[in-house]
C-alpha cells in the first residue's frame, strides 16, 4: 500500500482550521475552494467535484475533535483502498500544521493521489490564512 504524508504549515490558529476541517460538507466553501468546486453531503457521506472534473465519495470515518482529527474513506471502482486522515496541530503565535496521510491501492494512483493532495494544500493554506485574517 502506497502512503502519502503532508505536513502543511497554515498561517492560521488551530481552532480556526478545525473548525473548516471538521465541516464535513464545505470542502468547496472553507477549506479548499477552488480545488473543489461542490460538495454534496448525505448523512455521512460527500460527493466531491474537484475542479478537474473528478468526482469523488467520501464516507466520514471518524471526527475526533479532543485530538482535533478527522478520518474518512474513499471508495470507487479503481481503487481497491483509500483511508486518509487529516490532523491539526497548534504551534503558536496563531498558526498551525496539518497532517494529512492518505493509504491507497493500486501503487499506480500513488502519484495522482500525491499531485493533487499537493493542489489541495497550496488551496488549504491560501484559504485558511485569508480567512483567518478577515475573522480577526
Amino acid at each position: 500500500m502506497a502512503s502519502i504524508y503532508k505536513d502543511i504549515p497554515i498561517d492560521a490558529p488551530a481552532d480556526h482550521v478545525w473548525d473548516a476541517l471538521r465541516d464535513f460538507g464545505a470542502l468547496h466553501t472553507r477549506l479548499v475552494p477552488g480545488f473543489v468546486t461542490d460538495t454534496q453531503l448525505d448523512g455521512d457521506v460527500r460527493t466531491v467535484t474537484f475542479a478537474n472534473g473528478t468526482v469523488a465519495r467520501e464516507t466520514l470515518v471518524d471526527c475526533d475533535d479532543k485530538r482535533q482529527r478527522l478520518v474518512y474513506a474513499i471508495t470507487s471502482e479503481r481503487l481497491k483502498q483509500h483511508s486518509a486522515s487529516a490532523q491539526v496541530f497548534a504551534e503558536g503565535d496563531g498558526r498551525c500544521r496539518m497532517v494529512w496521510i492518505a493509504d491507497v491501492l493500486p501503487h499506480e494512483v500513488a502519484p495522482y493521489m500525491d499531485a493533487q493532495m499537493d493542489l489541495g494544500a497550496a488551496a488549504m493554506q491560501a484559504a485558511l490564512a485569508r480567512s483567518a485574517k478577515s475573522a480577526a
